[in-house]
């Protein structure tokens, strides 16, 4: 197991490397001189000529790489063109925190919603209540985020009045109510389908019907055999998930006014600002990297014929 999860941490620098040259070069060969987006009207050749032998855009292009390599692992994402002055790490910082704090609520509400609503379903199959929860979840998958968002605020924020329609005060804060929701909602959809899936196939194996023949009661079978066994594929799902639910969270940023990533990552792309642009997406890539290794690793916690191969 320990050589499984060192073999998994070693492809993460080669990973994150294949990633840096793609940013690099997606960046530098990017439409627009970064130079005028900084000067504006104050462009001048002289002064673009001086600021490009000051960034070190003159230098070869393999010098300007392995100098954003070693940059970038000490957090050293240069300064933004359309904010001189400031580097990009002050101003991303604030908003990549609220931006984690929305998806992290959405990655709990979608695990600890969805996996119970799958098993339930399973269990009840035969019921209608099975087809209900499996009808019910097909709904939430189908619905976009932008139409959820709306539809969310006019029942529960102008209709109701429950909770405010828009802005950020926190994870705590009513605020974060609704589009957490929205952005869980489909991961919830997801979560659950698999989960009812597995957890039908796991009833069928024939050590369920053996654990049931030797008269084991009937909690032990749901909680300790099928449920363990059942929620195998849906940890290898939320790995691959994320990068649609972080999809999803930028554009609920977007509808409910939340001061993260989304709309400065907007301002930078219409504005041309390279280093933030850059920034974003080497952040947003990593994250997903470390998510799916995390994932990985937990798999073979949670797996114990992996760990023995592994062993072995």
């Amino acid at each position: 197991m320990i050589f499984y999860a060192l073999k998994r941490i070693l492809w993460v620098p080669f990973v994150m490397l294949v990633i840096t040259l793609i940013v690099f070069i997606l960046g530098h060969y990017g439409p627009g001189d970064p130079v005028e987006v900084m000067l504006g009207n104050n462009y001048t050749e002289e002064l673009a000529e001086s600021i490009r032998d000051k960034k070190g855009l003159n230098d070869p292009l393999l010098l300007q790489y392995f100098r954003y390599v070693s940059d970038s692992i000490t957090g050293d994402f240069g300064e933004s063109y359309k904010y001189p002055g400031k580097t990009v790490f002050e101003l991303l910082s604030p908003k990549l925190i609220v931006s984690s704090k929305l998806f992290l609520i959405s990655i709990i509400i979608s695990t600890f919603f969805g996996i119970p609503l799958g098993f339930y379903a399973a269990m009840k199959q035969g019921t209608p209540t099975d087809p209900a929860i499996v009808s019910m979840t097909l709904i939430m998958y189908a619905m976009p985020v932008f139409l959820t968002a709306p539809l969310l605020i006019i029942i529960f924020a102008l209709e109701l009045g429950w909770v405010p329609v828009s802005g950020w005060g926190g994870i705590f804060d009513k605020r974060a109510i609704l589009p957490a929701i929205t952005v869980g909602l489909p991961g919830i959809a997801v979560i659950a389908r698999l989960m009812r899936a597995s957890t039908l196939d796991v009833l069928g194996q024939e050590f369920i019907t053996f654990a049931k023949a030797k008269g084991v009661d009937r909690f032990s079978i749901n909680f300790k055999h099928v449920g363990r066994n059942a929620i195998l594929p849906v940890v290898t799902v939320l790995g691959l998930s994320f990068s649609g639910m972080l999809g999803g969270a930028l554009i609920v940023e977007l509808i409910f006014g939340i001061p993260g990533v989304a709309r400065f990552a907007l301002d930078a792309i219409f504005s041309r600002d390279y280093p933030i642009i850059m920034a974003l997406t080497l952040i947003g890539t990593a994250s997903l990297v470390v998510a799916n290794l995390i994932v990985d690793i937990l798999y073979v916690f949670l797996d114990p014929r992996i760990k023995y191969s592994n062993d072995n």
